[in-house]
């Protein structure tokens, strides 16, 4: 039987060992997840709801068991750690309100009355990447199951061990066999299975672009509905007029945070050229006060790059790169990485490619335009902030800038309340906010006539 060996990316040690799914695993749990899926379906949404908040208090219950089990098996640090554990039990609250609240509506109409439902796919198959495995994943599994819908889960091989303690929790809280499952395997195995099976009838992918095309690709050809949340490249704005203070203060977080492996990091900080030098000054000490290292420390910011061939990657985005400042890093075994800000150019790969780790490339832009020409020169549109104690600049390039998630005078990408996704290659679709649970939904429309 093949296996998958779990890494502590801290040490670059294994501790755990895990079979690895065929196709026929992931048949067979399909099969489970679409009769579970008609029953689920058919309980009074007020049940369904009960159900998830029960799955949530269970998860608030076991929320220091697993972000010791994300420290170990992703290397985020403690204190990051138990923020994801906490808003997995906060999203299942949230879209515990959904079932009673999935409207339909009434259509006027002559001859008759025209009322719509809707109505759930059926089985939602989810790939979760390894750098956010507990929160991405409850993004796609509470919606999913509020909406009515059975889910099958793969987390990324190299992070699946929340995964599979959120589905036994599932279980424990009360929800029926085969409505949540967690399938460990290879993308090409099991992923590729969701996209091709005819019973699962949406697939939700969060990973790299190229992949995700793929997925797109195979979904188009069953006529599957997909979600698509992808890379990023995106700008940190920082306008001459802006608290350049703050700014600069706020920097590190947006780019180093959970070691750079976020889809929406400000990789890419772009400064009016007349505050360029000082905003450089201010940047300096900011950097220097970042701290990585252990992640089961409480004081630690940064942990960890997750594989030894992730660090390599990222480390090549520095050959030649012209390294303004660079912070500090442990050494020895695991996976660390310290991090660096480069000063680029806008051809320069280190500003056009995605890093996926703790690097940022720092632009000088003449005036507004350039700025928004700058912010925009991307294949990518996931995310970005915007620095300016100008009302009227920060309206008019929040509008102009092609990003699905913009920040003005802060680096809020994700709050669970509001719509998430991005623009270009950065993805098709949105997840979270208060109509994430619709996204699960099919329309119905019936016609009642009164004619007769």
């Amino acid at each position: 039987m093949s296996t998958i060996t779990v890494i502590d990316p801290s040490t670059g040690l294994p501790f755990h060992e895990l079979a690895r799914a065929t196709e026929a695993d992931v048949d067979a749990a399909v099969a489970r997840a679409v009769a579970a899926q008609r029953a689920w379906a058919a309980l009074a949404p007020g049940a369904r709801a009960d159900a998830l908040r029960a799955f949530a208090r269970t998860v608030e219950e076991h929320v220091e068991e697993l972000a010791r089990l994300e420290v170990r098996n992703s290397g985020h640090p403690i204190g990051s750690a138990r923020w994801e554990a906490a808003h997995v039990a906060q999203v299942l609250n949230y879209y515990a309100g959904a079932p009673e609240r999935l409207l339909g509506r009434q259509i006027p109409v002559p001859g008759g009355i025209d009322v719509t439902f809707h109505e759930p796919y059926g089985v939602v198959g989810i790939i979760v990447p390894w750098n956010f495995p507990m929160t991405i994943a409850s993004w796609g599994f509470a919606p999913a199951l509020a909406a009515g819908n059975a889910v099958v889960l793969k987390p990324a091989e190299l992070t699946p061990l929340t995964a599979l303690r959120l589905g036994e929790l599932a279980l424990a809280a009360g929800l029926p066999e085969g409505l949540f499952q967690v399938v460990v395997g290879s993308g090409s195995v099991v992923g590729q299975r969701f996209v091709s099976h005819p019973d699962v009838r949406k697939v939700v992918f969060t990973g790299s672009t190229e992949v995700g095309v793929d997925v797109a690709a195979g979904c188009a050809r069953m006529l599957k509905p997909v979600t698509l949340e992808l890379g990023g490249k995106s700008a940190n704005i920082v306008f001459a007029d802006a608290d350049l203070e703050k700014a600069a203060a706020a920097a590190p977080g947006a780019v180093f945070d959970n070691a750079g492996q976020d889809c929406c990091a400000r990789s890419r900080i772009l400064v009016q050229r007349s505050v360029h030098d000082r905003f450089l000054e201010l940047l300096e000490p900011a950097v220097s006060a970042w701290r990585v290292g252990d992640p089961s420390r409480e004081d630690v910011d940064m942990g960890p790059l997750i594989s030894a061939s992730h660090r390599e990657g990222v480390a090549a985005f520095l050959d030649g790169a012209d390294i303004a400042l660079r912070g500090t890093a442990p050494g020895g075994d695991g996976f660390w990485f310290a991090p660096a800000v480069v000063l680029a150019q806008p051809q320069d790969r280190v500003a056009r490619d995605e890093i996926f780790g703790p690097v940022v490339a720092v632009l000088p832009f003449d005036d507004e335009a350039d700025a928004i020409r700058l912010a925009n020169d991307s294949i990518y549109g996931l995310a970005g902030s915007i620095w300016t104690e100008s009302l009227g600049r920060a309206v008019r390039v929040s509008r102009a800038v092609k990003s699905g998630v913009l920040s003005v005078n802060s680096h809020s990408s994700v709050r669970y309340w509001t719509p998430f996704g991005g623009m270009k290659a950065s993805g098709l679709g949105r997840e979270l906010g208060p109509d994430a649970a619709e996204h699960f939904t099919e329309t119905k429309n019936v016609f009642f006539a009164t004619d007769a």
